[in-house]
């Protein structure tokens, strides 16, 4: 299927790692140039290795002011992807104000910052454009110890679909993707448990975690006019978690 991304500029967030690393990669494969954005230099570099041509911005998101300096002239953008988050899974009765702050900064705060940009340069320029934001299946189903984390998700769902509202007439389409545990080195790590990493496959019908691609796949096809029809969605990639 042609995604018809060659010559898109795609800023995409969290790009030193996991999904949004993957993504940046896919996209570089279609032709599209990539801004990548990201608070760990390290990471950076070793992408623009990977993916000669991209465009590396090292910032942490969770600071407003310096988000705003690096991106607020970042030029003309067409497409977005909002993956850059964090996990500080505490119990419910032990939720510091550090993590809850830190987390709906970068979790939801930054969705809105970085989107208000490229979506107000969109406008400007008169074009049409499309939005993806990485949430998760955690969005609309509990898990232990992810209070805050599933929160956050939860508020990014709304948050789309409120986004799709505001910004369909401008012909800027906002979606999410929903994945179940990814297996990204991170994935791997949290849940190498076998014990634990059963509670959770019970709860998949398709008994297996999502790999990279899976979630990337879907990212790029909702980016893509493939998916021109389709606004304020919540596409789960989480072989059915959701169904039980």
């Amino acid at each position: 299927m042609e995604l018809g991304l060659a010559g898109r500029r795609v800023l995409v967030t969290g790009a030193g790692k996991g999904i949004g690393r993957g993504t940046v990669q896919a996209l570089h494969a279609t032709g599209a140039r990539v801004v990548a954005v990201s608070r760990t230099q390290a990471d950076l570099d070793s992408l623009v290795r990977e993916c000669p041509g991209i465009e590396p911005v090292c910032v942490d998101l969770g600071d407003w002011e310096a988000t705003e300096r690096a991106l607020g002239s970042v030029g003309p953008v067409d497409l977005l992807v909002n993956n850059a988050a964090v996990a500080l899974l505490q119990p419910f009765l032990e939720v510091t104000k550090e993590a809850f702050d830190r987390s709906f900064e970068v979790n939801l705060r930054a969705v809105i910052q970085v989107s208000q940009i490229v979506a107000r340069g969109l406008i400007a320029r008169g074009v049409p454009g499309a939005i993806v934001n990485v949430s998760s299946q955690g969005s609309q189903r509990a898990v232990t110890n992810h209070s805050v984390y599933c929160s956050t998700k939860g508020a990014l769902d709304m948050l789309t679909k409120v986004m799709a509202l505001e910004l369909g007439p401008h012909k800027i389409r906002v979606n999410a993707v929903n994945p179940t545990v990814v297996m990204t080195p991170m994935g791997q790590a949290a849940w190498s448990d076998p014990h634990k990493a059963k509670t959770m496959l019970d709860r998949i019908p398709l008994g297996k975690f999502a790999e990279v691609e899976h979630v990337v796949d879907a990212i790029l096809f909702l980016l893509s006019d493939r998916s021109g029809m389709t606004t304020g969605s919540t596409l789960p990639v989480e072989g059915g978690f959701w169904a039980c």
